[in-house]
């Protein structure tokens, strides 16, 4: 365990500073988000979306697990490129743990989406944002779990695809209708019932109600406890498969 640790903690640093000098990945991975929160959240301002929260209480939190729905789920375009100039293969002669491998990565991919997720909440406080800090830093925690299950999925699905042209469809299958179906956008209570019982078997629906909770201060109604339970079982679920493809091919 110790060397997996420290393998970690390599692997983090040497792919944190590789982010860290592409500043304009940094910049334009904030695009889209920020567009949602300036262009379409004063839209809902004044509209009444269901619960007692306010509408920024309720746009924010969708936001954010958007950030971390799209951005983790194609981390792995990366190591296919990667793959391509042969830094994969470089790295298999090494004694590094596969394992660490894989979450050096993953951490990386969760600290910068922290770091996002940070500076969009406080783009949304000067837009009108208000929301406990207890609750703010809940719903970081569930964004940091979801980074962690997509991102491991991600990486191994690229270990598996030979080029990003096959990879990217395969993500876009399942991140759109996931994205849809989470009520990310828009509560999935204000639509049909139909496509309200459709969303219950998509488990992001239930981050999303989570992190819309505690933005609201509302801790003890259960949409926490079950959001919790979901995340959990998700990271455990993604992070041992992504482990185990990792591990049968080579990395």
């Amino acid at each position: 365990m110790p060397q997996v640790v420290s393998d970690t903690a390599l692997i983090f640093g040497r792919y944190a500073r590789q982010t860290l000098r592409s500043k304009p990945a940094l910049i334009f991975g904030m695009v889209q988000p920020l567009l949602f929160l300036v262009f379409f959240g004063p839209l809902l301002t004044d509209l009444p979306l269901g619960g007692r929260a306010s509408s920024w209480q309720t746009i924010v939190p969708g936001i954010l697990v958007q950030l971390g729905l799209f951005s983790a789920s194609f981390t792995g375009i990366g190591l296919i490129l990667e793959r391509r100039t042969g830094v994969i293969e470089r790295m298999r002669v090494t004694p590094v743990s596969r394992l660490a491998l894989l979450m050096g990565r993953v951490l990386k991919d969760v600290a910068l989406l922290l770091v996002q997720s940070l500076l969009l909440v406080c783009v949304a406080v000067v837009l009108g944002l208000r929301a406990p800090v207890l609750g703010v830093a809940i719903g970081f925690v569930f964004v940091g779990v979801l980074t962690v299950s997509l991102a491991s999925l991600s990486y191994a699905l690229a270990m598996r695809v030979a080029s990003p042209q096959g990879f990217a469809p395969v993500i876009n299958s399942i991140t759109m209708p996931a994205m849809l179906l989470s009520g990310i956008l828009l509560p999935m209570s204000l639509g049909p019932r139909w496509l309200d019982i459709a969303s219950h078997f998509v488990p992001f629906r239930y981050l999303v109600d989570g992190v819309r909770a505690a933005f609201a201060g509302e801790y003890g109604d259960g949409k926490i406890a079950l959001a919790s339970l979901v995340a959990s079982a998700l990271a455990v679920v993604a992070v041992t498969l992504g482990a185990r493809l990792f591990r049968q091919a080579g990395a």
